[in-house]
């Protein structure tokens, strides 16, 4: 999320929360995709991390967004003293960073894939001009596979210095999470509750396809870690209090008022006043709607605390007035497109989004826990009802493929959107993903030194 919320207007029922998601319905015409992503800054000289200030004469974070926002025109975003981001007051999407100095763009909300294939790629090209006059890079993978946790510098953001006292408290992996880990995801919309809830169901279901599919995270501090994409083992024990596949989510009634009684169940962070961030971990977001959040006497809950609250909630597929889907590893353009490919054709298309309805309504959620316990091994080669992912896959292709056909969205060349589909063909075909290429280049060119993937995985 590259700012937090600012609408001031109070709330203080259950009701006023589940008409804040009703609000985020959408006629079809309107739907949109927004992609965004992270990656990590590296210099490319010492492969090391780049701290926020400059630091001996070398690049910082702070200056790589300066750079950025003197090239693009795009207004400041602070943390009091701090720049933590960049946005577009036209409304054409964001830069933020996350807490390790992840540095990540959040996409402007698009009509169709080849305009999210020409924003990553332009966005990537400015970057890179900047990011070179001082000697720094991207690097294209799920988790950091070289640093420690002490050599990752720490970003000025106040939410993220309560979120690092606080996720110790309640998982083993949440600094992990937080300072060495990147993602790439889709936000899309809905219609209408029903169709939200069609949607977030085969999202739900489907995410570790997504996990198997774009798995590159198979090093740390320099060797192999035993999973295929680390990243998502990681988010096992982070905090399962905001994390995880939601069961509830297929049960029977399940609909805004559930997610918002899901939500308010979840321990708070942070409260927002002015330009202060009170911690308040661990606080239950009902008293703040009644007034009586013991941190804050008195004061009550805005629409921003609702939407900033629902910010730090972490399930594989988020609900916000959109939904996000949250399983994939970050990779190179080809690859975070595809994942916007993948679930646009499934979820845009309504006969493709009732066949992949069909496909997942018989799971169990024992077997859909397990499978998501599974992929960050095992990715194509987990199974779930008998069938192995890769199976799935290649049928969930087809219905994604034949999604996008019937949206008919050309590019200038005339060629629809299936096109971006390409990558995640060829990963079916091989039954292999990006993490087992990688480890097969440590084990034999690459010398069992994991530096090369620094060129490798470039972006």
């Amino acid at each position: 999320m590259a700012r937090d919320v600012t609408d001031q207007t109070p709330v203080s029922s259950r009701d006023e929360l589940v008409a804040w998601f009703e609000a985020g319905s959408k006629p079809p015409e309107t739907f949109r995709i927004g992609t965004e992503h992270e990656k990590f800054v590296f210099h490319t000289d010492s492969l090391l991390p780049v701290a926020y200030e400059r630091e001996g004469g070398r690049g910082g974070i702070r200056a790589l967004l300066e750079g950025m926002g003197s090239r693009l025109g795009w207004e400041n975003i602070q943390d009091g003293e701090a720049l933590i981001g960049l946005y577009d007051p036209q409304g054409g999407g964001a830069i933020s960073l996350e807490p390790g100095g992840q540095f990540e763009l959040s996409g402007a909300p698009l009509e169709n894939l080849h305009e999210t294939r020409l924003e990553l790629e332009d966005h990537l090209a400015q970057a890179n001009s900047v990011a070179s006059r001082d000697g720094l890079a991207f690097l294209g993978l799920g988790m950091s596979p070289l640093w420690t946790l002490a050599q990752t510098p720490v970003m000025p953001k106040s939410r993220y210095k309560i979120m690092t006292r606080y996720l110790p408290k309640v998982g083993t992996r949440g600094l992990d999470m937080m300072y060495r880990t990147c993602t790439v995801q889709v936000n899309l919309d809905f219609a209408s509750e029903a169709d939200m809830v069609r949607k977030l169901q085969v999202s739900l279901a489907l995410q570790p396809l997504a996990t198997a599919l774009f798995a590159n995270s198979p090093f740390t501090e320099g060797k192999p870690n035993g999973f295929l994409s680390a990243r998502s083992e990681i988010w096992r024990d982070t905090d399962n209090h905001r994390a995880g596949m939601l069961p509830f989510a297929f049960e029977t009634g399940m609909g805004f008022e559930r997610y918002v009684d899901y939500a308010l169940g979840v321990p708070m962070y942070f409260v927002k006043r002015g330009e202060v961030y009170h911690d308040v971990a661990g606080a239950d977001f009902r008293d703040l709607l009644a007034g009586r959040l013991p941190q804050l006497p008195g004061e009550r809950a805005t629409l921003s605390d609702w939407a900033n609250h629902l910010s730090t909630i972490f399930p594989e597929v988020r609900l916000k007035r959109y939904l996000e889907m949250r399983g994939a590893d970050v990779g190179n353009v080809e690859h975070m497109t595809a994942l916007s490919a993948l679930f646009v054709g499934l979820l845009y298309d309504p006969q493709a989004l009732a066949a992949a309805h069909d496909l997942v309504s018989p799971w169990t959620a024992e077997q859909r826990q397990t499978l998501r316990d599974d992929v960050p091994r095992l990715a194509l080669r987990a199974e779930i009802d008998g069938r192995s992912l890769r199976d799935i896959g290649r049928e969930v292709l087809d219905l994604a493929r034949a999604g996008l056909a019937r949206r008919r969205r050309l590019d200038p060349q005339g060629r629809d959107e299936t096109r971006h589909l390409a990558i995640l063909d060829r990963r079916l075909e091989s039954g292999r993903t990006a993490a087992e290429d990688l480890l097969d280049l440590y084990a034999g060119l690459w010398g069992g030194k994991v530096e090369p993937v620094f060129s490798a995985e470039r972006l």
